[in-house]
């Protein structure tokens, strides 16, 4: 058994919206094709990837460092002990090779789409669905029938005003989800708490509302904005300062008693232990959002759960940023706290597969084989536009 190809290519997602950091009108993501050697119905197994949204395109680090050294091993090297399947670590392990500790940023996110097109690949070679493979591999067989997700939105937009705000946010209830996330951070302060009002009176409860800085406050600005929304009850209060300022974190975290979500933008099993060590989360309130398609993959999302499990954080206060499929399979598989979901952002790449059911606020993982980007037409079909055969 043995990889024959690894094609990569760039894909634009550029839209008009905007969040309190970055407009996203150049956004791109790399999408990358691992081939195998295995032939089924006359069609060489191929497992699929892509980066998350929100870091760009990859292509140079794939082209000149990671999928050559891949495509230079021995295929022995890229097997598991069986011989019968790809092991990600030994793939991991080689596609870094010669690349320094720390500085985990933009080679972590190409390395992402590389790993999760060989767990695709990995899980269709089994014949079973990514979430049922993980399930079995590091859930001693149980998983999640149904997962709790809710909808990355409430950006804004040109000239989005309330009204438009409120029937975005009602469209999530109508496609059966009950927590919902806005953005923040990108007007004044009090016009942003008329914009979480108008939402809460929508849905109905602040514990129904998620609210997202995206990295853009100040301490000071960190504390007003805990401090003004203290009554609210929301859902959490979203990444509100630098990612690696696990100071800012701590001293908000010691004045809002509301829940705190970080870690999107974290990139790494080493700063995701720092962010548990001095970050000030709360293992029974806050929730961590590691990104398996940002942070070199689900490789190393394992790692930082086992990691973070000594350190007495629960799986159930993991849930993955990215809004993808992937992150889907594995709330399910490894019974995470749930899923984000990009329905209407992002596209042809956010959201789930064609078939998904989500209703009361959960989705089932389905039965897809791989990660299922098959069932998702208008995405598959770009895929294959740059990457196929």
């Amino acid at each position: 058994m043995r990889i024959t190809d690894i094609r990569e290519a760039t894909a634009a997602i550029g839209s008009e919206m905007s969040n309190a950091y970055v407009d996203f009108s150049q956004m791109t993501i790399s999408v990358v094709a691992v081939e195998s050697d295995t032939f089924r119905n006359g069609k060489a197994v191929t497992g699929y990837g892509f980066c998350s949204n929100g870091r760009y395109a990859q292509g140079g680090i794939l082209r000149e460092r990671l999928i050559p050294r891949i495509q230079a091993a021995a295929a022995a090297d890229l097997l598991d002990e069986s011989g019968q399947n790809f092991d990600p670590r030994q793939i991991r392990k080689i596609m870094l090779t010669n690349e320094k500790p720390g500085g985990h940023g933009d080679r972590a996110v190409a390395a992402s789409a590389v790993d999760m097109a060989v767990w695709d690949l990995l899980a269709k070679l089994e014949e079973k669905p990514l979430w049922r493979v993980l399930s079995e591999r590091y859930s001693g067989g149980d998983h999640d029938a149904r997962v709790l997700v809710y909808p990355g939105g409430g950006y804004y937009y040109p000239g989005k005003g309330l009204q438009r705000l409120r029937e975005e946010m009602r469209g999530y209830h109508d496609q059966g989800y009950k927590a919902v996330k806005m953005k923040i951070g990108a007007a004044p302060l009090a016009e942003d708490l008329a914009r979480i009002e108008a939402v809460i009176d929508e849905v109905g409860s602040g514990g129904d509302l998620a609210v997202d800085a995206n990295g853009r406050f100040d301490l000071d600005t960190a504390l007003a904005y805990g401090d003004a929304m203290q009554d609210y009850g929301l859902f959490w209060f979203e990444e509100p300062g630098d990612p690696l300022d696990y100071s800012l974190n701590a001293e908000l975290t010691a004045a809002y008693s509301g829940a705190i979500a970080t870690g999107e933008n974290l990139f790494s099993l080493q700063d995701a232990r720092n962010l548990a060590r001095h970050g000030g989360m709360r293992p029974d309130i806050d929730w961590l959002q590691f990104d398996p398609a940002l942070c070199y993959g689900l490789t190393e999302y394992l790692d930082i759960l086992e990691v973070l499990e000594g350190l007495g954080w629960p799986r159930r206060r993991h849930i993955p940023h990215g809004g993808h499929q992937l992150a889907l399979a594995m709330a399910a598989g490894l019974q995470l706290g749930g899923s984000e979901s990009y329905p209407g952002v992002f596209q042809p790449f956010g959201g789930f597969a064609d078939d998904t059911v989500v209703e009361g606020g959960r989705a089932e993982p389905g039965e897809h084989i791989g990660i299922g980007m098959e069932a998702k037409t208008a995405m598959f079909s770009e895929i294959q536009r740059l990457v196929g055969a």
